[in-house]
C-alpha cells in the first residue's frame, strides 16, 4: 500500500487544511470557554469569597495584636510608674521609712517609740524587689491611732500594715501601739543597705 502523495498547491487541500486549523483553534477555545481545563467562574467566586474572609481574619487578629501589644506598653510604663513612686530605694530604704514614720506620727500626734527593721526577703518571681518588715512601737490616743492609719493607707510610699496589736496603759487614754508594716525596696544600680 502506498501513501498518496499530497499536494500543498491543490485549493481543495489548501481549504481542508484551512478547516482543520478552524476546528483545532474552535477546539481550544471551546476548553477555555466551557472551563474543561481550569477553574469555572463559581469556583473563582468561592475561592475570592474565602481569601476576603481570610483577609478580614488577618486583619482582625492584626488589629487585635496592635491592641495588646498597646497595653502591654501601658502596662509596663504605669508598672515602672509606680515602682519609681512608692518603691523605696535600697540605698535609702532606712532613712526614707523612718523618715516616714515620724512625719506620719507627729501628723497624727502620736509617740514613736523604736523601730526595728528585719532584713529585706526576696520577692519571688522579681529579680529587683525585695519586701523589707518593720515593727515600730508608738503611744497615743484612740483618736490619734486612727488618723495614723489613715496617714499610712495614704502614705506616698507603698506601705502595709500586716500586724496592728493595741493595749492599754495604766496612765488613762494613752494606747500603746505596735504595728507590724511591709514596705518593699527596689534595687538600685548604686548601692546596698
Amino acid at each position: 500500500m502506498t501513501i498518496p502523495h499530497i499536494n500543498f498547491r491543490e485549493p481543495k487541500v489548501l481549504v481542508r487544511l484551512a478547516l482543520g486549523v478552524l476546528l483545532l483553534a474552535n477546539l481550544v477555545v471551546a476548553v477555555f470557554a466551557f472551563h474543561l481545563i481550569g477553574d469555572t467562574p463559581m469556583d473563582l467566586d468561592a475561592r475570592l469569597v474565602s481569601v476576603q474572609a481570610s483577609l478580614r481574619a488577618a486583619n482582625l487578629r492584626l488589629n487585635r495584636s496592635r491592641n495588646l501589644t498597646a497595653n502591654m506598653d501601658r502596662s509596663k510604663d504605669e508598672g515602672e510608674k509606680f515602682l519609681a513612686s512608692y518603691m523605696t530605694s535600697r540605698r535609702h530604704t532606712y532613712s526614707t521609712i523612718l523618715d516616714e514614720f515620724n512625719k506620719l506620727a507627729a501628723t497624727a500626734g502620736m509617740k514613736i517609740g523604736d523601730e526595728n527593721f528585719a532584713l529585706p526577703d526576696p520577692i519571688e518571681g522579681s529579680e529587683d524587689l525585695d519586701m523589707l518588715t518593720v515593727t515600730a512601737h508608738f503611744e497615743g490616743g484612740y483618736a490619734q491611732l486612727m488618723k495614723f492609719v489613715n496617714l499610712v493607707d495614704r502614705s506616698p510610699k507603698f506601705l502595709v500594715i500586716e500586724v496592728l496589736q493595741v493595749a492599754p496603759q495604766a496612765k488613762g487614754d494613752v494606747l500603746d501601739v505596735t504595728i507590724k508594716l511591709d514596705t518593699f525596696v527596689k534595687d538600685d544600680k548604686e548601692g546596698v543597705l
